[in-house]
């Protein structure tokens, strides 16, 4: 898979102290994305139990031990994910994970 934008994820730990101890569970997901081969939603959940599929393509994963949200947005046919949104599970109340 493609991922866009690594910045987005990046800025979340860099701009914040408090969330630097997302920086490791977060590549370790990238990494683990970077190699997958996702055609479709049931694709996402072989390779991640956890993770929420959403309408439209939305996937909502668990970072750092459920922790953190991570929301993106797949197109399938095209094997690339959008970065949506990172945060902790406060932040993620606040927001439609279906429009953001």
């Amino acid at each position: 898979m493609r991922v866009i934008s690594l910045s987005t994820l990046k800025a979340f730990w860099d701009n914040s102290p408090g969330y630097l101890d997302a920086r490791e569970p977060c590549l370790a997901w990238y990494r683990q994305v970077l190699v997958a081969d996702w055609a479709t939603p049931s694709a996402v959940k072989a390779d991640f139990g956890n993770a929420s599929i959403l309408k439209d393509g939305r996937v909502v994963f668990n970072i750092a031990g459920n922790k953190y949200r991570l929301v993106v947005w797949i197109n399938y046919p095209y094997r690339v994910m959008y970065v949506r949104f990172i945060g902790t599970h406060k932040q993620y109340d606040a927001i439609d994970a279906q429009t953001i």
